[in-house]
């Protein structure tokens, strides 16, 4: 009678950062996730953030950078974006958990009487309720990597630390390792690195009671050999589970560095997951080659509402890259603040040196006006313009006021009271007076109409897409924008939803609805952000393109 193997026990690693914030935590959980996927491991990869807030829909992009959304419609941290772009594999609601919602749920269930009249503490029951929040990762995992959002000796931070000391001594010691991300500071007045900021680090770890197993050292420059083993021997760890991760020209070199310093042979060591294949890195290699050297370079203006904060658009930009990699070019991107749009001459002035333009999301009424200016000079000049969510409706905007001629259309978000809202609020949405997570949140399908330029570019007829939004094309106004030229290339499945328009009389003109850039990958760029990079290629000067081009004719 022939036996069934066992099922292999999850392994779990814990990220952790000291020093200082902003180390890069989520770029080497991502990192390694990268290095264990092509060792033929399953791995996924999850975020514990300590805000009070239930999750970060709710706060301000320049407090928090952008909100990532997954497939099932969680809005998340934007390191899910990372984990998700280095181990390509969509994650989920349970990969990002929150201080708010661990106490959520504790609340609840003692509401509900489920700890039987005990006093509910933190110790137990909320550790409790991370470990169990770790635990549903595991059956479709080998490994489960594990970030500790904040900097340890922060207050917040300590229920986390506590639970993941606590977890790994109920799974046994050779089921998980302690990874700790710190700083080596370069003193340029004393010409040398300091170790100190590291050690103290180490020292507060270990005083609750978790020993690191491997240090990840940021620096601005290599480490010698004397400065690792100052801090293997003060830090009491082997000398080769130091590493150092300087700093790169581009993310993506990362887990070539880690994997150059042996950092994934000696997890999967300690980890006893002995007898797996060696990482295959080519493809990858190709792919990091092609963003250092590539063989050309376009221009493209990102005009947004959040630009004084890059993390904002942390997904866009990414995108952008993986679109200048499907076309072996360097993406030279310039974030420029809707607000300085005044006037027509002044956008031509802002634009006239660019090969494409593209507008992101947003929320609220400021910059709009001068969205609706640059997509204005992009649809007259001939420019290639890629317009996402918000990019998408003011598009709409601007091609009812200067194509259609309604002057006072508008928005129904920004302006309730306009003549002509041709944007407006979506039937879902009526009733609807709580602001975390009630939009149009996670993945929907797309159908594309015969002979467009969406379904060219994506080969197929439909499509799954990502979406965080509250209002939508009108469809008072369809038959209008039809019309005019304006072309509704991709409609919800039901023909009930605008999901994309374009211009088949301009080069390279289309907006959409969701959030393409949400699954785009170094290793498979995004088919929308890869087309718009290769018409920025081609695209000639604006101000040429515009003697040569008969642009859609405006009202005017």
């Amino acid at each position: 009678m022939t036996q069934t193997a066992a099922p292999q026990q999850t392994r779990y690693i814990f990220v952790t950062g000291g020093v200082v914030s902003s180390l890069g935590k989520g770029i080497a959980a991502a990192s390694l996730g990268r290095l264990l996927v092509e060792r033929g491991m399953r791995v996924t990869i999850m975020k514990f953030d300590p805000y009070i807030n239930v999750d970060p829909g709710t706060m301000s992009p320049f407090q928090h950078g952008e909100v990532f959304v997954t497939d099932d419609g969680a809005e998340t941290d934007l390191d899910l974006g990372h984990y998700e772009r280095f181990i390509d594999r969509p994650l989920a609601q349970a990969n990002n958990v929150t201080t708010g919602r661990i106490y959520l749920s504790v609340i609840t269930k003692e509401r509900r009487g489920e700890y039987l009249g005990s006093t509910v503490q933190v110790i137990p029951h909320i550790t409790d309720e991370i470990k169990s929040a770790m635990k549903r990762l595991a059956p479709e995992s080998d490994v489960v990597i594990v970030e500790i959002g904040g900097t340890v000796g922060d207050i917040e931070s300590l229920p986390f630390l506590e639970a993941i000391r606590q977890f790994r001594h109920e799974i046994g010691r050779d089921n998980a390792i302690f990874i700790h991300l710190t700083l080596v500071p370069f003193i340029s007045a004393a010409g040398e690195v300091k170790t100190k900021p590291t050690q103290h680090s180490v020292r507060e770890l270990m005083e609750i009671g978790i020993q690191p197993d491997i240090l990840i050292c940021r620096s601005e420059r290599a480490l010698s050999e004397d400065v690792k083993r100052k801090i293997a021997l003060f830090c009491n760890v082997e000398f080769g589970a130091v590493i150092e991760s300087r700093d790169v020209p581009t993310i993506y070199q990362i887990p070539l560095l880690f994997h150059e310093q042996g950092l994934d042979e000696r997890v999967m060591h300690r980890l006893g997951l002995l007898g797996r294949r060696s990482p295959d890195l080519s493809k990858w290699r190709v792919m990091v080659e092609k963003v250092l050297h590539p063989h050309g370079r376009v221009k493209i203006a990102v005009v947004g509402k959040y630009t004084d904060l890059v993390d904002s658009y942390k997904s866009v930009q990414e995108a952008l890259i993986h679109g200048g990699i499907a076309n072996d070019v360097g993406v030279d991107i310039n974030w420029i603040g809707s607000d300085n749009f005044s006037s027509r001459e002044k956008t031509r002035e802002l634009l006239s040196e660019y090969n494409g333009l593209l507008i992101p999301g947003g929320f609220g009424v400021r910059g709009v006006d001068g969205m609706v200016e640059a997509i204005r000079f992009a649809r007259e000049s001939g420019m290639p313009f890629f317009g996402i969510c918000l990019g998408m409706q003011t598009a709409i905007i601007e091609f009812a006021r200067n194509v259609i001629g309604l002057d006072d259309s508008h928005s129904s978000e920004f302006s309730p009271e306009c003549g002509n809202p041709v944007i407006s609020l979506m039937e879902s949405q009526q009733h609807v007076t709580d602001m975390g997570g009630t939009m149009r949140l996670g993945a929907y399908p797309c159908r594309l109409g015969d002979g467009t330029h969406a379904a060219a570019i994506y080969g197929t007829q439909q499509v799954s897409e990502r979406h965080r939004h509250r209002y939508e094309v009108s469809n008072a106004y369809r038959d209008q924008f039809v019309e005019h030229g304006l072309n509704l290339s991709g409609l919800s499945p039901d023909g009930s939803l605008v999901e994309i328009v374009e211009l088949q009389t301009h080069p390279w003109y289309l907006g959409c609805q969701f959030h393409p850039e949400l699954q785009s990958r170094p290793t498979r760029p995004h088919p929308l952000f890869a087309s718009f990079i290769g018409a920025a290629v081609h695209s000639k000067s604006p101000a040429k393109s515009a003697r040569k081009r008969a642009p859609v004719e405006s009202s005017e």
